[in-house]
């Protein structure tokens, strides 16, 4: 593996040795000075290695503690359990963090089944005492395979430990039970527990993933652990030390600091504990809660402890002096870093350089190799967090982040975090009452799934509910015919009429819009495939450098659009991309390195942008990136004075400006470029006609590059083919920091303390407030609490000027705190801001509330975001999930799929002009990608047909209607909860493969035993659809032991000159005596006898086709 290459290439370590007999003593005390960055991981994964005892490591913070498990794990084959805290202050019980006590449970559970544990953990969490060892052993429950235990023992023991009862496992401390199989989330594990029984043995035991809910492996023993934090109440408390055998050693980065914040939070619990101590709750003394310094102290002293840190207490055993030192600020200086490379060389010093990804490697190989100079250097993928130079071990250690000042994440161990696929899954989920939109039918509303009687046979059906009381019931076959209607939030939907007209005509509009759009698209692509225009050469070392100096890592989509993006500019037709992606996911980082990449061939490059503060903040940028390399970016708007703007014009025809940037201003006809090779449009959808005409003339033999951050929806980007050209970011950039996001009321403490805190590391704050009326009271508020802030209030209602010198004032640093409306929401980048505060964020919806928080956390420092809203008990369910759906998803990527949800809605409107959401409010969003992928399948074969004639599988009918009086359902027995089965009917139904349905057949036996026979029917029922539609019967019945089969009811259609219809005509005349053909009313139907199962029926339909 990787790491113990990281570790070879690093061992040989002069103090391993000394450190290890001197630990031989018991209780030793060791004291390692002067290491610096990862040289103290690197020395204590040298020492792990070899020992055979546990191992406890106290950094000052949770930070420290997470970049130390990053550096142990990727030296290191050991897994390393982090040891958080788990409350977020003392008494305030509620505010648990459900993972940590996860992990925390997970640290004890290890410690008492003696392992040799290698754990990580900081002052904080240590001041919390946990439950004994007696009582954990008592509480846990232990199960092996081919155990005799009962299942109602079990579920009495389950809830005994207040264990919860649920549908579904998706938290800790659920169980639910189906039938012969118990599910039980623990609290010591990642995954839960599926227990299988057979009678009252155990017959397997294996874990499975919450959001699957698919099994994930075997186990022959598991420990079932309750909730160690919540017995805080009866039993006696230990600390953490008690778990720890005696063998153990004790790691600490700085003793004293340890000591003294272990003291402060006990006293923290005493203020706190003497605030509530009179209340009726009996709350428990903080000595048994949590432990104190001077009680620390004692403990350690019987353990071996190594202090590798400053300010140390106890007198040494040894004492080792190390002569490492920190790098230099290298910030990109190349020169510099090579230097220093030759000057570690001729000291017999090897260089080793720690690259985050192959990329990263590639790059510095063509950095070095460009270098002309003779160095000689390792290359290791792998990341420590700081490197440093050791004389004694003749090693250099350089990381790719710290060369070029880029911020170092590591990937914390929040396990237990994965569960956005269930909340996603909650936001599809039809509930009853939902509006559904029925492809043929228009909009009803959902009633549930209701069994009807079919011949004496029970089927399951949907049932619709429609104008005037109609009722539609849907067999379960026809569920892809019916969407969750999805419109803007809060915007009930008309119900349509059974048989009205209303419906096929919206339907109908809807199309020959989509078609007119669509077919200007295609065609504008077929012009651009025939003209010519400037092949740009391949990249040159500079396109390298800067391309290694970007100060995130490159996320795979990035990397992606980057490769598509150069072959497009060294193709020779002329190039026309648009790339997608959210507010910060690295796209303007795209064109940076396409306009430098024009430059390096001595073209111009002209970059269009919306507004005036828009082209100020991409001159920044822009000018900010390319400051290294040979290459003159001027921007142009109306707060230039005319001279500056004359000056810029004269020097762009000239030719001695390579990158301009501006406003709508870069159209006019005064403005003459020497050599425009590249167009790069910034977020297109804001442009009005006029300026798009005028962009038509740069257009033909140009490269235009375009970027925009209203997420296309999917579909759409496969099925308008004719922008063909598309790049989609939908993955943040990995070193992100988190943004903190926190729930509050409305606490003066926290919002002075919020802004003196952001004010004080030089920071800015948002403060979004969004009534107009007495935004002016809000700023006043802040002032009072912080009066050494400047603050400044905008809102919509003032003058463009006056609110863009507003904005440029609050980028440029102006002044502290911005109180105001939601105008924040579009665009505006102001890297220095990095706390937001939003008053009443119950009255957003969830894209609105990610939009607004990815105004932060948009450079390498922490940021912080509060949403003030009234207490959960307070608000409604939908507001309450959505805060909870926020707080959880903390990191940029993962609210994006959320918010995609919201998005699409809106987006989609903007994308085919400004009259379609109003078609999307009528039928629902769902149901509008389902006409445009009619519409346009239709397009590329009635207009479009040579351009498309790589992709042709045709069937001549689109769908095949099943009807039968056949038992086929999913049984209440087999699966209770209606949700679910509704879910599995759905799943079922979007099948097209035989692979899908044998997976699927698997899955559900995991998930709830052994298949029953109508659900066998069920899923034969699906093949049985997929071969009707093969030979072209437009819709099947089985009934009364007979198949009739109809054809399309389109007499002049290919179908019946086709090898498939022949086939047909065959088998009746080779089977005349079972089968007959008749016409009647204009159809045709083929009849076959003594058809009484789906198995039979599929035989008869393979005889057909074979």
């Amino acid at each position: 593996m990787q790491n113990n290459s990281l570790l070879k290439s690093l061992t040989e370590n002069v103090y391993t040795k000394q450190i290890q007999e001197s630990l031989l003593k018991e209780s030793a005390k060791v004291q390692l000075k002067s290491f610096v960055g990862s040289s103290k991981s690197i020395v204590a994964a040298s020492i792990i290695k070899e020992s055979k005892s546990p191992q406890l490591f106290i950094l000052n913070d949770k930070e420290s503690a997470n970049y130390f498990i990053n550096d142990l794990e990727n030296l290191l084959n050991h897994e390393v359990y982090f040891y958080p805290a788990s409350y977020r202050r003392a008494y305030q019980i509620e505010e648990t963090d459900n993972s940590n006590i996860l992990l925390r449970a997970e640290v004890l559970n290890k410690l008492n089944n003696k392992r040799n544990s290698i754990i990580v953990s900081y002052p904080e969490a240590l001041s919390e005492k946990v439950v004994s060892r007696r009582v954990l052993k008592q509480k846990t429950i232990t199960l092996s395979e081919g155990d005799i235990h009962h299942p109602s023992l079990l579920e009495e023991q389950l809830i005994e430990n207040k264990f919860s009862e649920v549908d579904f496992v998706t938290d800790p401390g659920q169980f639910s039970v189906r039938g012969g199989i118990i599910d039980v989330f623990s609290y010591a594990d990642e995954n839960p527990f599926r227990i299988e029984f057979f009678d009252d043995e155990i017959e397997s035991i294996r874990t499975f993933n919450i959001n699957t809910q698919l099994s994930v492996e075997n186990k022959n023993k598991i420990s079932i652990i309750p909730n160690t934090e919540a017995k805080k109440i009866k039993e006696k408390q230990v600390s953490l030390l008690e778990y720890l055998p005696k063998s153990s050693t004790i790691w600490l980065e700085d003793s004293l600091f340890t000591l003294g914040k272990l003291e402060q939070y006990f006293e923290k619990a005493e203020t706190e504990f003497d605030k509530i101590k009179d209340s009726n709750i009996k709350q428990i003394s903080p000595i048994s809660l949590f432990t104190n310094g001077s009680q620390f102290s004692a403990e350690l002293d019987e353990f071996r402890v190594i202090e590798f840190g400053n300010n140390n207490i106890f007198n040494p055993d040894l004492e080792l002096l190390s002569e490492s030192k920190p790098l230099i600020k290298i910030n990109k200086k190349f020169d510099l870093f090579f230097k220093e490379l030759i000057h570690n060389q001729e000291n017999g010093i090897k260089n080793v350089l720690l690259c985050s990804s192959e990329e990263q490697e590639e790059r510095f190989k063509q950095i070095i190799e460009n270098s002309k100079n003779e160095i000689a250097y390792t290359s290791i993928v792998n990341s420590l967090h700081e490197g440093f130079i050791d004389e004694k071990n003749k090693i250099a250690i350089y990381t790719d982040h710290q060369i070029f000042n880029r911020h170092h994440r590591f990937r914390s161990k929040t396990k237990f975090t994965d569960k956005q696929a269930i909340t996603l899954k909650q936001l599809t989920n039809l509930q009853i009452g939902d509006f559904v939109t029925h492809i043929d039918h228009g909009i009803g509303e959902f009633a549930g799934l209701h069994k009807i009687d079919n011949n004496g046979k029970k089927q399951e059906n949907i049932k619709l509910l429609y104008k005037g009381g109609d009722i539609l019931y849907i067999s379960v076959h026809s569920l892809h015919k019916i969407s969750k209607f999805t419109g803007k939030e809060g915007h009930a939907p008309n119900i349509n009429q059974l048989g009205g007209t209303k419906w096929q005509t919206t339907k109908n509009k809807t199309k020959s819009r989509i078609k007119k759009i669509a077919f200007n698209l295609i065609q504008l692509y077929a012009k651009r495939k025939t003209s010519k225009g400037f092949a740009y050469s391949a990249d040159s070392y500079l396109q390298h450098e800067l391309e290694a100096s970007f100060m995130w890592e490159d996320t795979p989509d990035q990397t992606l659009a980057t490769k598509s993006i150069k072959e497009d500019m060294e193709n020779d037709q002329p190039m026309d991309r648009l790339i997608c992606g959210d507010v910060g996911f690295g796209k303007t980082e795209l064109a940076v390195r396409a306009a430098f990449k024009a430059v390096t061939d001595n073209k111009q490059v002209a970059i269009l942008v919306p507004t005036t503060i828009l082209a100020l903040q991409h001159f920044k940028t822009f000018q900010k990136r390319l400051k290294d390399f040979p290459c003159k970016v001027d921007y142009i708007n109306r707060f230039r004075t005319i001279k500056q703007q004359n000056k810029t014009l004269s020097e762009l025809k000239e030719g001695t400006v390579d990158i301009l940037i501006g406003t709508h201003r870069i159209v006019g006809k005064d403005v003459t470029f020497n050599d425009l090779g590249l167009l790069i449009i910034d977020e297109e959808q804001k442009f009005g006609v006029n300026v798009k005409d005028k962009l038509k003339k740069f257009k033909e033999d140009v490269d235009i590059l375009t970027l925009t951050a209203t997420p296309i929806p999917r579909t759409l980007q496969f099925s308008l083919l004719g922008a063909r050209d598309l790049s989609v970011i939908n993955t943040p950039p990995p070193n992100r920091i988190a943004i903190n996001t926190e729930i509050v009321g409305f606490n003066e403490e926290i919002i002075r303390d919020a802004v003196q805190y952001e004010i004080s590391r030089n920071g800015q704050v948002f403060f979004i407030h969004n009534r107009i009326d007495n935004i002016k009271e809000v700023a006043s508020i802040i002032q009072r609490l912080v009066p050494n802030a400047k603050i400044r209030v905008g809102h919509g209602r003032l003058e463009g000027d006056e609110l863009e010198k507003l904005m440029i004032d609050f980028i440029e640093g102006e002044f502290d705190v911005l109180v105001s409306t939601t105008i924040v929401e579009n665009g505006v980048d102001v890297p220095n801001a990095n706390t937001i505060i939003i008053n009443n964020a119950n009255h957003f919806g969830l894209s609105d509330l990610h939009q607004m928080r990815g105004r932060v956390g948009r450079s390498n420092k922490k940021a912080f975001c509060y949403l003030i809203s009234p207490p959960y008990h307070q608000l409604s369910d939908d507001s309450r999930k959505r805060m909870m759906a926020l707080e959880q998803f903390s990191n940029l990527g993962s609210g994006f799929s959320i918010a995609m949800r919201d998005l699409d809605i809106r987006g989609a409107g903007d994308l085919l002009g400004a009259d379609q959401s109003g078609f999307i409010n009528e039928i629902g969003f769902d149901m509008y990608q389902k006409i445009l992928n009619e519409a346009i399948e239709e397009l590329k074969q009635e207009k479009f047909n040579e351009l498309f004639e790589e992709n042709k599988e045709e069937y001549f009918i689109k769908d095949c209607q099943i009807d039968t009086d056949l038992e086929i359902l999913i049984p209440d027995t087999y699966i209770s909860n209606i949700e679910e089965r509704l879910n599995i009917y759905k799943e079922l139904n979007q099948m097209n493969n035989k692979e899908d349905l044998e997976l699927f057949k698997t899955n559900i036996t995991d998930r709830f035993g052994n298949i029953p026979t109508e659900v066998k029917d069920l899923i034969s029922s699906m093949e049985l659809k997929w071969i009707s539609k093969e030979i072209g019967f437009e819709r099947l019945l089985l009934k009364n032991n007979l198949l009739r089969a109809y054809f399309t009811t389109k007499t002049d259609s290919k179908y019946f000159d086709s090898d498939v219809f022949g086939k047909i005509l065959n088998y009746l005349k080779n089977n005349f005596e079972s089968c007959e053909m008749k016409e009647k009313n204009n159809k045709l139907s083929l009849i076959i006898n003594n058809i009484d199962s789906v198995r039979k029926a599929i035989s008869i339909c393979k005889n057909i086709l074979s």
